[in-house]
């Protein structure tokens, strides 16, 4: 009978864990909470260093901002 209470409360913990995790969902790679959502269908995140998930390693420069801010556009800002 112990083995049969040990599978009910295993199965239970499993199901708890699978409905925690589904209803934690993270935002995806480079998104800050907030960024990406479901209805966005060009994913593409807000410039600035604030809209990213991780934040920077170093401080940014004008450039950094500059260059984030023109993404995706193939020409580079003119302050390089």
């Amino acid at each position: 009978m112990g083995i049969v209470r040990l599978g009910i409360f295993a199965a239970l913990g499993a199901f708890v864990y699978k409905s925690w995790q589904k209803s934690r969902r993270a935002a995806p790679a480079a998104f800050a909470d907030g960024q990406g959502e479901p209805g966005n269908q060009t994913q593409v995140r807000d410039a600035g260093p604030e809209a990213m998930r991780d934040g920077p390693r170093r401080p940014w420069t004008r450039e950094d901002e500059a260059s984030d801010e023109s993404f995706p556009a193939s020409d580079p800002p003119a302050t390089y």
